[in-house]
């Protein structure tokens, strides 16, 4: 028998490697084919896209088996059904727009308060607000000269659980507890939903809601609410009854550079401010006001220590801490340390109402007010109004547009609840990122 050669026993040996290359190669690029079939779905996972890079660092990291691409996708895109089928509540103004910013400072805002701080009921009992810190005093003076936007000289100020119990304080202070009957409490509609709720809630016989500012008619005193910006429509606001008899109520909780055009200092009689719509720390519970009268200031003292003994000098220590750093960052705007934080909450804003306005600007269906740009003063330059809340209207023939969206598993806040047509409704835009985006999404598919 003949003997084959050598060279040709190799080359034999390398045709059968390099078919069972082929042959794998051609597998791994089925895999990964189907991958990219699944890539081309449009699913997600915990909110982020699955892109091509994703799925080549899979393959490149280990061989996947074709169950487990299989698995991957059905994964995906269970998570697209759920993120389709989950109700977007927008409701409620919950500030967590805000989150971001403060994560990014870090240890900026802590504080540490020792087991023995703070027992005592008292802080000042020379002072007329006994329960009010000096430091939070002092940084809510100092924020209002670093804006700009509300006369703090001659004012008491009186600390409060939120803006709403500060609400009941100047109502309580306003009215004449030897009056034969209570006192009118208006506002102009469209009006903050809980006014009228607030007001009632206890029917007490010092006080009751008296209806529309825009239609008041009776002889006597009253009281005025004025919400400027406005909310829900955010427009700007000034007294409409306007007779020698009235007290006014000024809540100027959005009278701040992300929300509005700072033009001037508010000049008022009795201004309401809470942190909340400032820096988004609802949870803190802190508000306050600023009075000019002290007699007032003295009752709205008496009406928070008949109903809570004081306000928490935890929260008013912790509120005074972040109101520090915001001034603090309006100081230090042109360093490294980044944006300041209205900088910073006015891009956010800029940026989300310019993509709404987009979306509604596609269609018919609904439609948002116009603003009139101002002078702001803080940023030295002529800027719009950009409000902490969407006044949408539902054109045509949809009657509720609350019921409408609500079908949608987006919910918001009726115009019935604002004393206006329910062809209204009102939506924070101060929600997470995450829920405007899919808000975003929802309103566009309409």
């Amino acid at each position: 028998m003949a003997k084959i050669p050598n060279t040709v026993l190799l080359s034999s040996k390398h045709l059968l490697v390099l078919s069972l290359a082929l042959n794998v190669s051609f597998i791994l690029r089925m895999l990964y084919e189907g991958e990219q079939g699944h890539n081309n779905i449009s699913c997600y996972k915990n909110g982020t896209d699955f892109d091509t890079k994703t799925h080549s660092n899979i393959l490149k990291s280990r061989v996947v088996m074709s169950s487990s691409t299989s698995s991957l996708a059905n994964s995906t895109c269970i998570d697209v059904k759920a993120r389709s089928n989950r109700i977007i509540n927008l409701d409620h103004g919950n500030p967590t727009v805000y989150e971001r910013y403060w994560r990014q400072s870090g240890d900026k805002t802590s504080i540490t308060i020792k087991g023995w701080q703070s027992m005592s009921y008292f802080v000042d009992v020379s002072n007329i607000c006994w329960f009010l810190e000096a430091e939070f005093a002092k940084e809510v003076m100092r924020l209002h000269r670093v804006v700009g936007n509300a006369v703090t000289e001659g004012r008491y100020i009186v600390v409060g659980t939120g803006s709403s119990q500060l609400f009941l304080a100047a109502l309580y202070a306003l009215s004449h507890s030897q009056a034969t009957q209570p006192i009118d409490v208006v506002c102009a509609a469209p009006y903050y939903s809980s006014y009228l709720t607030m007001t009632d809630f206890l029917k007490s016989g010092l006080y009751k809601w008296g209806g529309d500012a825009n239609s008041y008619e009776k002889d006597g005193p009253y009281i005025e609410l004025i919400t400027s910006p406005n909310n829900p429509d955010g427009h700007a606001r000034t007294s409409k009854v306007n007779r020698s008899q009235g007290l006014l109520v000024h809540d100027l909780a959005y009278y701040w550079p992300q929300y509005t055009p700072i033009s001037f200092p508010a000049d008022n009689d009795l201004t309401l401010f809470t942190l909340s719509k400032i820096t988004g720390h609802a949870g803190s519970r802190i508000g306050w006001a600023l009075v000019k009268d002290k007699e007032v200031a003295k009752k709205m003292t008496k009406f928070i220590e008949l109903n809570s003994i004081g306000v928490s000098k935890d929260s008013q220590l912790r509120a005074a801490k972040i109101l520090s750093a915001v001034s603090d960052s309006c100081k230090q705007e042109n360093s490294l340390e980044g944006d300041s934080f209205f900088e910073f909450s006015h891009k956010v804003m800029t940026k989300r109402w310019k993509l709404l306005r987009e979306v509604v600007d596609r269609g018919e269906l609904f439609s948002l007010p116009q603003f009139s740009p101002a002078f702001c003063n803080f940023f030295n330059q002529v800027l719009e109004p950009q409000p902490a809340f969407v006044w949408l209207k539902c054109e045509g023939n949809v009657e509720d547009c609350e019921s409408f969206l609500r079908e949608h598993k987006i919910l918001t806040r009726s115009g019935r609840q604002f004393g206006v047509s329910p062809k209204y409704v009102r939506i924070s835009l101060l929600d997470t990122d995450e829920n405007f985006s899919q808000f975003l999404d929802r309103l566009s598919s309409i």
